[in-house]
């Protein structure tokens, strides 16, 4: 019987060898309106957006520290480039 899972979001997987490293940067706030529509599960120390506004998408970054989270987001790019990169993600092969 296979083992039962309380998480309900997916986890990235671990970094495939030569996987593509995202430029991660401080929060730009170039788009106004943005919503998260996909994220990783809050069980680990590092939580994933994928955030969409304004036809444009970015991933963010969370590193939940004892303090304030530590908080940084890739570039704005078209939608079906960050979902691309999504998937990379959580599969290993972007990181």
């Amino acid at each position: 019987m296979p083992a039962v899972s309380h998480c309900l979001s997916p986890h990235v997987a671990m970094p495939q060898h030569g996987c593509e490293r995202l430029v991660w940067r401080a929060p730009c706030r170039s788009l106004v309106r943005v919503r998260p529509v996909a994220w990783t599960c809050s069980c680990r120390a590092t939580v994933y957006e994928l955030c969409i506004g304004g036809g444009r998408a970015f991933l963010r970054r969370t590193v939940q520290l004892d303090g304030a989270p530590h908080i940084q987001e890739t570039t704005p790019v078209s939608i079906a480039e960050a979902q691309a990169t999504w998937t990379a993600l959580l599969s290993g092969h972007a990181c």
